[in-house]
């Protein structure tokens, strides 16, 4: 199976993410793979996988993927969740990836939160 297939199937198709992308934790710069126009820039992950390690500073500052100013409502070392009016962003980190996910206003935040952490504990469970 593709790493588009994850992004395509187990997001997108669910109906429950607007846009998403899989992010490699060890390049920043690339992409395993994303929906159509959406990117997630390199210093966009970079700035990610430091909110990971300390995710004080997006509580004062935000978040900004594929262009997008976010502010943080919770973050840990695993999870992201940030808002943007009535859009929001799920970010969770897997052992090799960062799974970034937008909802719109016609999602609800919690379906695009369960979708995205239940795709991270599956691709944690299988060693990614």
């Amino acid at each position: 199976m593709s790493w588009q297939t994850y992004v395509d199937d187990h997001l997108l198709a669910t109906g429950t993410v607007r846009q998403a992308a899989l992010v490699d934790q060890k390049k920043p710069h690339a992409s395993w793979a994303a929906s159509p126009s959406f990117t997630v820039g390199t210093k966009e992950a970079e700035a990610l996988m430091a909110s990971f390690q300390d995710p004080s500073k997006i509580f004062e500052s935000g978040i900004t993927v594929n262009g997008v100013k976010y502010y943080a409502l919770r973050a840990n070392d695993r999870s992201i969740y940030a808002k943007k009016g009535s859009s929001g962003l799920v970010c969770v980190k897997t052992k090799l990836t960062i799974i970034v996910a937008t909802y719109d206003d016609k999602i609800q935040p919690g379906q695009c939160t369960a979708t995205t952490e239940k795709l991270a504990d599956y691709l944690i469970s299988v060693n990614f």
